[in-house]
């Protein structure tokens, strides 16, 4: 696959002062912005034409922040805010290859092996294919015997659940059938995933959601760690 869909319509309302005035996924993070580790990623896994989502007016802006990463910048601004499955489908229309996408959500750090994931969805032969990560605990869990005796703690234990982590292959199916407002993931997947046409691909790597300012502290603390992850220049 040579394209990819990036969903870029966040505000960065959460962040507040720390997003800088910048929408969500160009927020600084480490000497970079955001979803430069996005495109650098997909660099890797062979794409060199990536569709950005955004809002109306903030096209130049991201061809400004993201040129030099080794892909083509392709900004498609929603006239009107369509939501996430109805970004991805405008955004569609921009390709210029038809067959599988990538899609990302743009205000994410993954580690994952996008190539795998390609490989997998197209072994399946599903609509599409959604990266799903181990779900976390976000409190401490205490464990009991059947008389309520205290067995133990377990800080922040993985639960027995997948969840998305926002990361797709669509193929053209998945994304015709993408609806024009409204977000996929309540209404094309659920469809899609009653027809046994929705795969998953697990992935238990890194995965960063920066929606807060401790989120972005989480992001810069790991880019700072790893200075050559993923290489985006």
């Amino acid at each position: 696959m040579r394209e990819a869909i990036v969903l870029a319509g966040g505000k960065a309302e959460r962040l507040g002062e720390a997003a800088g005035g910048r929408p969500k996924a160009l927020v600084r993070v480490g000497d970079q912005p955001l979803l430069a580790y996005q495109v650098a990623l997909l660099v890797r896994a062979g794409v060199d034409r990536v569709i950005v989502s955004c809002a109306a007016g903030q096209g130049p802006v991201f061809e400004q922040e993201l040129s030099g990463y080794g892909a083509e910048i392709v900004p498609a601004e929603e006239p009107e805010p369509l939501g996430r499955g109805g970004g991805l489908r405008f955004a569609s229309a921009s390709r210029r290859d038809a067959g599988d996408v990538y899609a990302l959500n743009g205000d994410e750090l993954v580690d994952l092996d996008l190539a795998a994931l390609a490989v997998q969805h197209r072994a399946g032969r599903g609509a599409a294919t959604i990266t799903v990560v181990p779900l976390e605990s976000h409190l401490g869990i205490v464990d009991l015997d059947e008389d309520d005796t205290v067995l133990g703690f377990r800080e922040k234990p993985r639960l027995p659940h997948w969840v998305s982590c926002g990361v797709y292959v669509l193929g053209e199916e998945a994304l015709d059938r993408l609806p024009a407002h409204g977000d996929h993931e309540t209404t094309t997947f659920p469809a899609l995933a009653a027809e046994r046409k929705l795969l998953a691909y697990r992935h238990e790597g890194l995965w960063l959601t920066v929606n807060t300012p401790k989120d972005l502290r989480t992001a810069v603390e790991h880019v700072t760690a790893n200075p050559n992850w993923p290489s985006a220049v």
